[in-house]
Parts: structure tokens; sequence; C-alpha cells
């Protein structure tokens, strides 16, 4: 769900970004299944979501979310902290997020054949919809909304826009601690 920062902690190479953003769409052992530097980006995300899962400023904001939303407080971290990257992204990336990302679309189209084909249909949906709506605390909202009524059971999604309200400044706070942090984890993964 975290689609933005998984795609802003991939570098520079397109096949390392591709892998990255498909991450969540792939399971099981990756072996020969996909061309090597697309297998990195592939890797990159399982390592970034584990090292995530084990982070103290990440856990703190998992623990801040109100008990009843249970397994899926790291799914409403996700979503947070990819709504914290959106609104400081002018502070942290070159380019406007508008053009990084056209320009991370076109790359990930242009893998489009090695994309699952859940993802493929999905691409337009996350580059025009979902991350764009990750700018504002409503957006956040209505993402969590609408991913509710994806999902087969019930479940307390729809509530997470007023957990994010109602905790702002210390999970903003979370995310400012753990961003570099991921940033230089991924940066050494990638050899850079």
């Amino acid at each position: 769900m975290n689609y933005l920062f998984h795609l802003y902690l991939s570098g520079d190479d397109p096949d390392t970004l591709t892998g990255n953003f498909m991450g969540d769409f792939v399971k099981g052992p990756l072996a020969d299944r996909y061309p090597a530097p697309l297998r990195q980006g592939l890797e990159l995300h399982r390592r970034i979501d584990s090292f995530a899962q084990q982070h103290p400023a990440f856990t703190s904001s998992r623990l801040r979310i109100a008990p009843e939303f249970g397994l899926y407080r790291g799914i409403l971290v996700d979503l947070y902290y990819d709504h914290f990257l959106a609104t400081g992204w002018q502070k942290l990336h070159r380019e406007p997020l508008p053009v990084y990302l056209e320009r991370a679309r076109r790359i990930v189209e242009g893998n489009r054949p090695l994309l699952p084909e859940r993802l493929q249909r999905l691409v337009p949906v996350i580059f025009e919809d979902m991350i764009p709506s990750y700018l504002t605390t409503d957006g956040v909202a209505g993402a969590l909304e609408r991913m509710s009524r994806r999902v087969a059971r019930s479940n307390p999604l729809a509530g997470g826009g007023r957990e994010l309200t109602r905790n702002y400044q210390a999970l903003q706070e979370d995310f400012l601690a753990f961003l570099p942090e991921v940033s230089r984890y991924a940066q050494q993964y990638l050899g850079r």
C-alpha cells in the first residue's frame, strides 16, 4: 500500500524501481521468475518491509493507533508514511512530485509484461488516484474507506483517517526519525 515510499527508496535504476513497486503483488520464492535487476527490486521491497517491522519508530507509530485496529495498524502506518512523504516531497526530492510520478509510471509501464496481471490493471489507479490522494488527510481517509470495502471480511480500515488526524504530530515525528535510517538501509543494499 505504501507505493510512493517504495518508489522513493528504489534509486534511479528502472528495473529496481519496477521490482520494488510490484513487491506487494509477488509472493513466494523469487528464484528465476524475473530478470536479475527486477529481482533486486523485489528483494529490496521485502527488505524494506522487514526493516520497517523491526524499527522502533515504525513500532511506535503502530502502537499510537487504537488497539481495535489490531493487525491493520501496520497497513495504516504504511499509508500514513506515504502521506508524510508526499506532503514533504519538495524537501526530499529534486523533482516535483507530479513530474516524478509521471516518470515513475512510464518506467513501470515500460515493464508492463512483467507485472502481475492484477497490478497491470491497478497501475492507472495507483498513479492517478491513490498516490495523489495521499497529499491530504481527507485523501488518506478516502483511500482507507475504499480499501475497507475491498477487503472481504469485516475490518476497521474505514476509521483509519481519524487515527491519522488524532496522532498527526507524533506519527510525523516517527516518520521523520524512520526516513533517514530506511533510506540509508536501502542505499546500502543497492550498493550506493
